[in-house]
């Protein structure tokens, strides 16, 4: 696929996926989608490279499983090449081990491919909102796994000073909920949850939502239920 015109407005993606059904229900969604520009797709590894150096996409969103690689090392071509791109992340690999490697890479949303082409279409629309959408049971994964006890190493970084309604904020968004969905939840405006989360990155020092929910529950910050 070639180089297309597009609104300044809208954001350019390339897709990068090796199953052919999966990538042609996904490259239908986003084609669809009215805020978005599908300038690229490519099956494995070394094409998704080649396309980003040529393409110069906004967002880039991959699979893990390549063929030839890991999508982990094209997330981390794409954030030397272009750090101001977008990365999402659509696989099958819910993990731990793969979750945390994509979050370090640069990965600013996670999703399982148990969501549906215009689910997934959604969370791109989503990202370019600045948020990070991660797909709920990954989430909880997340803090379950990194919950720690009382007396543990991590209790002793120093608090990062969250208020209350930041604290609310991050338990939503550790849970997978979207910012127009927070701000319903706590009757809020958008503008007021946007601002609330910039402030948890700033005070967490970190620049995802995936970041933001690995790093509050490294450090106990929300207490979930089994």
């Amino acid at each position: 696929m070639g180089e297309a015109a597009y609104d300044r407005a809208v954001s350019r993606i390339l897709l990068v996926e090796d199953e052919p059904r999966t990538r042609e229900r996904m490259a239908r969604a986003l084609e669809e989608a009215p805020d978005v520009t599908l300038v690229g797709v490519a099956g494995d590894l070394a094409a998704g490279r080649e396309a980003f150096d040529r393409l110069r996409p906004e967002v880039l969103l991959t699979d893990l499983g390549l063929p030839d690689g890991s999508g982990l090392e094209l997330i981390a071509h794409a954030r030397t090449a272009m750090p101001d791109a977008q990365v999402m992340v659509v696989t099958v690999f819910g993990d731990e081990r793969n979750v945390i490697a994509a979050i370090e890479a640069g990965a600013a949303g996670y999703l399982l491919k148990d969501g549906t082409p215009d689910e997934i279409a959604a969370a791109v629309s989503e990202l370019q909102a600045g948020g990070s959408p991660i797909s709920p049971s990954i989430a909880r994964h997340l803090l379950r796994r990194f919950q720690q006890p009382e007396g543990d190493g991590v209790a002793e970084e120093s608090d990062p000073g969250l208020s209350a309604r930041e604290r609310e904020v991050l338990d939503l968004v550790a849970r997978g909920f979207s910012s127009p969905e927070i701000a319903k939840l706590l009757e809020l405006s958008p503008h007021t949850v946007k601002t609330h989360v910039r402030h948890i990155y700033e005070k967490l020092e970190v620049s995802s939502r995936g970041e933001a929910v690995y790093q509050a529950a490294r450090r106990g910050l929300i207490e979930i239920d089994d």
